[in-house]
């Protein structure tokens, strides 16, 4: 019996243990089991006590009376399955006769404390099925990225949800987007994923730095083209409109829509071009969006509106060509000039880090999700990296990047440097390497999000 007790106190004080030290040990060794019997053991009373049930049916109630048998109880949403994963459970539920997706949603909080979770989300699958989410500990305290992830053309993983699942960056169903925040907010780390997700890929990434390229040259080995000044940065988004015609003449010239050509063949965009003829897409990151539209002198201003122009531009007409742009900055407002709402509403994914004022707020989330702006403004300060992200569907989620290093991307930039694409129209703007650098062992990432 003394050798028992001893046992158990020592599971309980591991269990205790990784609890607090690595809650993802501790929810795959003892999280998982027992949050799933007391998801199944508490589901009805809990569901009733949320007012997520309905009352039986006029048939069973019929019967019930006929038979004199006891009156059957209200209904749950059935579950079809229960998945656990590596952040929590997963559990899918078909809702009854006269239930909504927004009865769960709005239940969230009520069944994350009743079910001892850390966190629930929910999302409708299809109609009368809804899958909820459910998180075991704070996934974004320490960000462990999966060890595998899906990825593609296009469309790489940067962050990590709040309710464990992946974000991924797609430029094929979001071709472009603004990225805000403040000094230390953890932008310059979520810019530096995005670069490390795209390396591998055969895509050309152009980079716009006006702070004399401290944060993007580093990484030159990697990009096509990168721009350190305002006067640059005209000349170089000026190359990339010319470009964006020339793509334009070789769909038009490839775009068989002859009678005998089935309609699904006619290409319309880069990706309906064989192969062989595809141009290679481009990436442009712009890190600071604000010192190139500031002006103090009318010479300054006549650039301000050839950039700010250009920019437009691309961001309406750039898709079809393969131009996606990335415009980051610490504020984006109105007060910018001309043309910068304009060029908003071009950006159909928003992502915010801690902002220091609303307006910027209202500027990201204001017109595709109110909600969310309250969330961007109250990000703390000492939570980098923590991040809101949306789309123009409406929806948002809370996210947060893997720390990565200044180091560990030149490292990969280095590593990936044979597939920098050589693009003519873009050669004036090549950033000068030198010979290729020797990888420098990197220090072992903070598991904290810079």
């Amino acid at each position: 019996m003394t050798a028992f007790t001893v046992a158990l106190v020592l599971v309980v004080a591991a269990a205790g243990l990784l609890r607090w030290r690595r809650p993802a040990w501790y929810w795959l060794a003892f999280g998982v089991t027992l949050a799933a019997l007391r998801v199944l053991v508490r589901y009805r009373s809990v569901m009733d006590a949320c007012g997520l049930t309905v009352p039986p049916a006029r048939w069973r109630l019929a019967l019930a009376r006929t038979t004199n048998r006891p009156i059957p109880e209200p209904r749950p949403p059935r579950i079809r399955r229960l998945r656990p994963t590596r952040t929590g459970l997963v559990l899918r539920l078909k809702l009854r006769p006269g239930q909504d997706v927004f009865d769960i949603a709005a239940a969230s909080d009520r069944l994350r404390h009743s079910f001892s979770m850390f966190g629930v989300t929910s999302r409708e699958v299809r109609s009368g099925v809804v899958e909820v989410r459910m998180t075991g500990y704070d996934v974004l305290k320490r960000v462990q990225m999966p060890a595998e992830t899906e990825t593609w053309s296009m469309r790489v993983p940067v962050a990590l949800r709040e309710d464990g699942s992946v974000h991924y960056r797609d430029y094929r169903a979001i071709p472009h987007a603004l990225t805000l925040g403040a000094t230390e907010s953890g932008k310059s780390v979520y810019q530096r994923n995005l670069v490390a997700g795209l390396a591998p890929l055969d895509v050309a990434l152009v980079g716009i730095d006006c702070k004399q390229g401290v944060e993007l040259f580093p990484l030159a080995r990697r990009f096509s083209a990168l721009a350190d000044s305002p006067d640059t940065a005209a000349e170089l988004l000026d190359a990339l409109v010319a470009r964006m015609a020339d793509v334009y003449r070789l769909i038009r010239t490839q775009q068989r829509i002859t009678v005998d050509v089935p309609d699904a063949e006619i290409a319309a965009d880069i990706w309906d071009l064989p192969d062989e003829l595809r141009p290679t897409p481009v990436v442009v990151l712009v890190d600071e969006v604000a010192e190139l539209a500031l002006y103090a002198t009318k010479e300054e201003e006549r650039r301000r509106d050839r950039i700010i122009t250009a920019l437009v531009r691309l961001a309406q007409l750039g898709r079809a060509a393969g131009i996606y742009l990335e415009i980051c900055g610490q504020r984006f407002g109105s007060e910018l000039g001309k043309g910068i709402t304009m060029l908003r509403a071009q950006l159909t994914g928003r992502t915010a880090h801690r902002l220091n004022d609303e307006t910027s707020a209202n500027m990201a989330f204001g017109d595709i999700a109110p909600d969310a702006v309250l969330a961007a403004i109250q990000i703390p300060a000492e939570l980098r990296g923590l991040a809101i992200a949306g789309d123009s569907s409406g929806g948002w989620h809370r996210i947060r990047a893997p720390h990565t290093s200044l180091r560990q991307a030149v490292n990969l930039c280095n590593r990936y440097a044979d597939r920098t694409p050589d693009l003519p129209e873009l050669a004036p703007f090549r950033p000068a390497t030198g010979t290729a650098t020797e990888l420098v062992p990197s220090a072992k990432a903070s598991p904290a999000t810079a």
